[in-house]
C-alpha cells in the first residue's frame, strides 16, 4: 500500500481508503454487521488506514459499526466523518449551523467510541449558513480537541477557495471517476495550488465500472444507484456500456483499472472505495500492485472523456 502525506499535517493516509456508506444498509441493499466489521479488519490488515464514514449513512448505523470494528485498533486508523446532512424521515436537510454540528459531533464521537475525529468534513454545502460561521465553529471544536483537522466535501472551486481563505482546509472529498470528471477543470487545479489533499469517492461509479452490469439494472426504490448516478438509465446506460466495452480491451480487471486511473491523477491523495465484504476490499487493493503507463492513462482518458 502506498501512502500520501497531507501537506502541513502529521497525517499519512493510505492511497486507498475504505468508504462505509454501504454499512448503513439503507441505500445499497441490506448488509450483515459482522461482514462489515470483517471488511474493516481486512482493510486494516492490507495497510488501509483511512476509513471514511458519515452520520447520515444509515442514520448512525455506519458510524456505530465502524466504532465496533476499530476497537483495540484506533492507533492503526485515520477516521474521517462528516456533518451537515440531517435525516428527517425520508428527507435530508442540509444544515451546517453550529448548534446542529454540536449535536452531530457529540453523537458521532459516541457511536465511533473515540475521543477525537482525525478529519471532520462538511458533507455538503449549506446555502442557509455562511461558510465562515460553520468554519469558525469547527475551529472551536479543534481548540476543544474534538477534531484534529478540517475537511470539506462536494465543494466547488469558489466555495473551496473561500473556505481556505478563512482557515486551514486539509482535504476536499468530491466524486471523481472515469465517468464523472467535472472536478478536472477547476477544482483539482485549486486543490493543487492550495495544497489541499483530494479524497475521491465513487471511482467505480456505484459499481458500474466493475463491469457486472451487462444489461440496464432495475434497482429497488431508495437504492442510491437509482438516483445518485446518472449512468444507469436509458441512453446514458447505453453510452456507458460502450465506454466499458472499450475499456475491457485493455485486458485489465475493470475495477482495478478504474481505481488505478483515478489514483494516478495528479493531486489525488486517496481513492475511497466502498466494500460490503472482505473480498471486495481485497480486489480493490490489488489495483495498487501495478501501474498504468502514461500511454494507457492518455488512451483511457480519451475513451471515457
Amino acid at each position: 500500500m502506498q501512502y500520501f502525506n497531507i501537506k502541513n499535517t502529521d497525517l499519512s493516509i493510505s492511497s486507498l481508503a475504505l468508504g462505509t456508506w454501504v454499512f448503513g444498509g439503507d441505500c445499497w441493499g441490506g448488509v450483515k454487521e459482522q461482514d462489515c466489521i470483517d471488511t474493516v479488519s481486512a482493510a486494516i490488515d492490507l495497510g488501509i488506514n483511512l476509513i471514511d464514514t458519515a452520520p447520515i449513512y444509515g442514520y448512525g448505523a455506519s458510524e456505530s459499526i465502524v466504532g465496533k470494528a476499530i476497537k483495540g485498533r484506533r492507533d492503526k486508523v485515520v477516521i474521517a466523518t462528516k456533518c451537515g446532512l440531517i435525516g428527517i424521515g425520508a428527507h435530508i436537510k442540509h444544515n451546517l449551523d453550529p448548534e446542529s454540528i454540536r449535536t452531530e459531533i457529540e453523537e458521532s464521537l459516541k457511536r465511533l467510541k473515540i475521543d477525537f475525529i482525525d478529519i471532520y468534513q462538511c458533507h455538503w454545502p449549506d446555502q442557509n449558513t455562511p461558510i465562515e460561521e460553520t468554519l469558525g465553529f469547527l475551529c472551536k471544536l479543534q481548540q476543544e480537541g474534538k477534531i484534529k483537522y478540517i475537511g470539506v466535501s462536494n465543494f466547488d472551486d469558489k466555495l473551496l477557495q473561500r473556505a481556505c481563505d478563512f482557515t486551514k482546509i486539509v482535504t476536499l472529498q468530491n466524486q471523481y471517476s472515469l465517468l464523472e470528471r467535472e472536478i478536472e477543470d477547476k477544482v483539482l487545479p485549486v486543490c493543487r495550488d492550495l495544497n489541499v489533499g483530494v479524497l475521491t469517492y465513487g471511482p467505480l461509479t456505484g459499481g458500474i465500472l466493475s463491469g457486472k452490469y451487462k444489461t440496464e439494472p432495475n434497482f429497488k426504490p431508495g437504492d442510491s444507484r437509482s438516483f445518485f448516478y446518472k449512468c444507469y438509465k436509458g441512453e446514458e446506460f447505453n453510452k456507458t456500456k460502450k465506454k466499458i466495452d472499450e475499456l475491457e480491451k485493455f485486458k485489465r480487471p475493470l475495477n482495478q483499472l478504474a481505481v488505478n486511473w483515478v489514483r494516478q491523477q495528479a493531486g489525488i491523495a486517496s481513492v475511497i472505495t466502498g466494500a460490503r465484504n472482505q473480498e471486495q476490499i481485497i480486489q480493490n487493493a490489488k489495483a495498487f500492485e501495478w501501474y498504468l503507463s502514461d500511454e494507457e492513462l492518455m488512451e483511457i482518458s480519451q475513451v471515457t472523456k
